[in-house]
C-alpha cells in the first residue's frame, strides 16, 4: 500500500510517544497516563499538551490511512470492488462521509492532498 504523503509542505511534529498503559492501571478510570500522578501545574500542563499533540496527530495519520483504504476498496479496477455504501457499512459511516473519504484517499495516493485538511466526519 502507498503510503500517505503528508497535506503540508512542513515536516511533521514529533509528538509525544504515546506508550500502552498496563491493563490494571487502563482500568481505573482516573488514571490517564500518569498524568494524575504529576503535582507541579506546569508539567501536568506540558505533559497533558504532548499528549494532546500526540494524540491529534495519531488521529490525523490514522484518518489518513482510513482513506487510503477507502479509495484502494473502491478502486473500479479491483474484481472485488466495495460500493461507498458498502464501505460505510464496514467503517460505521454514511455513505456521504464514505464518498468523501475515498476521495480524500484518492488525492492522497495521487499525491494531490497538498494543503487541504482531512476530511472532516461531522
Amino acid at each position: 500500500m502507498a503510503e500517505p504523503t503528508p497535506r503540508r509542505n512542513e515536516p511533521r511534529l514529533r509528538p509525544a510517544p504515546l506508550l500502552f498503559e498496563p491493563a490494571e492501571a487502563a482500568g481505573d478510570p482516573e488514571h490517564f497516563f500518569d498524568l494524575e500522578s504529576i503535582d507541579d501545574p506546569g508539567a501536568l500542563l506540558a505533559r497533558a499538551t504532548e499528549l494532546t499533540v500526540a494524540f491529534q496527530a495519531a488521529a490525523d495519520r490514522a484518518l489518513e490511512f482510513q482513506a487510503v483504504a477507502a479509495a484502494q476498496l473502491a478502486d473500479p479496477r479491483r474484481f472485488d470492488r466495495l460500493t461507498p455504501a458498502e464501505i460505510a457499512r464496514r467503517a460505521e459511516w454514511t455513505e456521504d462521509y464514505a464518498k468523501k473519504m475515498v476521495e480524500f484517499g484518492q488525492d492522497l495516493l495521487r499525491g494531490d492532498a497538498e494543503g487541504r485538511g482531512p476530511v472532516d466526519p461531522l
